[in-house]
């Protein structure tokens, strides 16, 4: 059967899951605020410079889009969720420098040429997809339209994220949260049955050794894992810290320290792989 016979791959639930999650601000509160700063610190490192072409692929409302595009970089987004690229088309339309487009597209068919993009942003298929053919299928379709020398940065969520969520948010008590938690440390796979929108939706969960094999197989030269957020993202008074300066400094500092310590790279909540097309 082929990719456009079967059609896209994300699980309808997690469309669905994002018909009712505020995703589109959900970075500008909490402890995402941190995973905001450092993603967008690790790309300005490894992206080419302006004007090229970056394809932000699960790039919801288009965050890191708008970012990219105010930097002058040539943007294409494209998410699942028809919800989140129509927000994005309402709060993009007027910016001076606009993403160059926004569509509703499958990471498993991107709809661009053959080496045509400079940059792929994976910011959310590589856990959407949890069965390891489809993501397999997303990196190579990333790996297509990249040019010789083009970067893919691909977004995951740690495997263990959940469980020190748990201990921060003293869910030891919650049978529910507690049976989801053990599920997926033993093997990736965040079902949620539960109905409740808190726990999250379908996604796959990476130990960071994984998520480092599954890159370089999919034919990418020089894969490397980077923690996100490091352990601060988890402490029990972080809007408090995150309003400190000094305080906040040493949260992006600590995160920086150790974001390719490899007996730290789980304590992140997010992993950041970094490779290229040779």
């Amino acid at each position: 059967m082929s990719s456009r016979e079967r059609g896209p791959r994300t699980p309808p639930e997690v469309v669905s899951h994002y018909d009712r999650a505020p995703e589109e601000t959900r970075l500008e509160s909490g402890p995402f605020r941190l995973e905001f700063v450092r993603t967008k610190e690790l790309l300005a490192r490894v992206l080419p410079p302006p004007p090229a072409t970056v394809a932000d692929v699960g790039g919801g409302a288009g965050a890191y889009s708008a970012w990219l595009a105010g930097l002058g970089y040539q943007v294409h987004l494209l998410d699942a969720s028809p919800r989140l690229i129509e927000e994005a088309r309402r709060r993009h339309a007027a910016r001076e420098r606009p993403i160059a487009s926004i569509a509703v597209g499958d990471a498993c068919e991107l709809p661009f040429d053959d080496g045509s993009i400079e940059a792929v942003l994976l910011m959310g298929p590589l856990y959407h997809l949890p069965e390891s053919e489809d993501r397999s299928r997303a990196l190579g379709e990333a790996w297509r339209v990249l040019s010789h020398g083009g970067v893919l940065a691909a977004a995951a969520i740690s495997r263990f994220s959940s469980a020190l969520a748990g201990l921060t948010l003293r869910l030891a008590g919650d049978s529910d949260f507690v049976r989801l938690r053990d599920r997926h440390l033993a093997d990736g796979r965040h079902i949620n049955d539960t109905g409740r929108i808190e726990y999250f939706t379908t996604a796959y969960m990476h130990r960071p050794d994984e998520l480092q094999a599954e890159v370089a197989s999919a034919g990418f030269a020089d894969a490397r894992v980077l923690g996100v957020e490091g352990p601060g993202w988890f402490l029990p008074d972080f809007d408090a810290q995150w309003e400190d300066p000094v305080l906040h400094k040493g949260l992006v500092d600590v995160a920086r320290a150790l974001e390719s310590e490899p007996s730290m790279l789980g304590v992140s909540a997010h992993l950041l792989v970094i490779a290229r097309r040779h």
